[in-house]
């Protein structure tokens, strides 16, 4: 059966990617894009629709990608990039833009609000880095998640200060983004997040050997040549980087960097290079379904997909508990 299943998860994905811009409110059949088309349908499916779910799949993989690699840096199956406090710094940076009133763009490319999401998710990833570096002995992973929490908890007291200080429209605002949720108009958010995707995929690729080793303890993986403190800093800041990057242009996302690499190790197994490639297409495929799905549960309303993810994701954390108890 694992045989097949990364050529399985491979067509799964793109069924999905193929399929779902087709689903909407507005409903659009193949015959629609023929030539002679209605050009209302014509921008709908290629204005929005396909970026939105290009945007999704590769905001889905990358978020996975990163989970899979937390999850074997820590040592821990419940790790998940949503722990670090990036995220949380990059919505600080968000509501402090929000909250000023500035408006700003660079080169009407990149917007002021993702530009400040992202200097919060650097703000956050040096902060945990310096704290988690206060222990003699320099960084361990214990230190480095426990670091992680506090600055989650600071950065989030300070994102409810600045939104109880707010007036009404900006305190929908900061909410509302806070929730995540795929928005795109044009291909332009596509190209600032795949980079991302790319540079956190070659690392994972890369070193699954040393994520392996990893697995098995520190002590293993220094006996086998691999520089501990070096790899771990140099994915502490990949994922970090990264997850700014993709929290900047989507908002905080949740429990998908949990959920894909799980649910990938059933199907694969456990070694890293081929759950790396695993998760890539199931963590996009995932994230794009959940948005489908928030799209049209209550429409014409639309629900931000950061909601539905976490209320999976929180059951499946709770089912995990359970689990790993019995």
């Amino acid at each position: 059966m694992k045989r097949f299943a990364l050529p399985f998860l491979f067509i799964f994905s793109l069924a999905v990617v193929v399929a779902t811009p087709f689903i909407g409110m507005q409903q659009i059949r193949i015959s629609d894009l023929l030539a002679g088309g209605d050009e209302n349908i014509m921008r709908i499916m290629w204005e929005l629709r396909v970026p939105r779910v290009l945007l999704g799949w590769i905001t889905g993989s990358t978020l996975a990608l990163c989970g899979l690699i937390f999850q074997a840096l820590f040592r821990n199956p419940l790790a998940s990039p949503d722990m670090l406090g990036v995220s949380t710094g990059a919505a600080f940076g968000a509501v402090v833009y929000i909250r000023t009133g500035l408006v700003f763009s660079i080169f009407n490319i990149v917007s002021g609000l993702s530009l400040a999401a992202f200097g919060g998710a650097l703000i956050a990833t040096f902060a945990i880095y310096a704290a988690g570096n206060l222990r003699r002995g320099g960084m361990s992973e214990a230190t480095l998640l426990l670091a992680g929490v506090a600055m989650s908890f600071l950065f989030g007291s300070l994102n409810m200060i600045i939104q109880f200080t707010g007036g009404y429209i900006d305190t929908f605002r900061m909410m509302r983004w806070s929730m995540g949720g795929i928005q795109a108009v044009g291909f332009t958010p596509v190209l600032a997040t795949l980079p991302a995707l790319v540079v956190i995929f070659a690392v994972a690729f890369i070193i699954a050997p040393e994520l392996n080793l990893f697995v098995c303890g520190e002590d293993i993986a220094a006996s086998r040549g691999v520089s501990v403190v070096k790899l771990r800093r140099l994915l502490f800041f990949s994922v970090s980087i990264v997850i700014g990057i993709n929290v900047a242009t989507c908002g905080p996302i949740g429990f998908v960097g949990l959920l894909g690499p799980h649910i990938c190790r059933k199907f694969v197994g456990t070694d890293h290079r081929k759950l790396a490639i695993a998760s890539l297409f199931f963590g996009g495929a995932f994230l794009v379904i959940c948005d489908t799905v928030a799209r049209i549960l209550w429409a014409p309303a639309e629900v931000p997909v950061g909601v539905l993810t976490s209320f999976i994701g929180s059951i499946f954390f709770l089912w995990l508990l359970v689990r790993a108890k019995r």
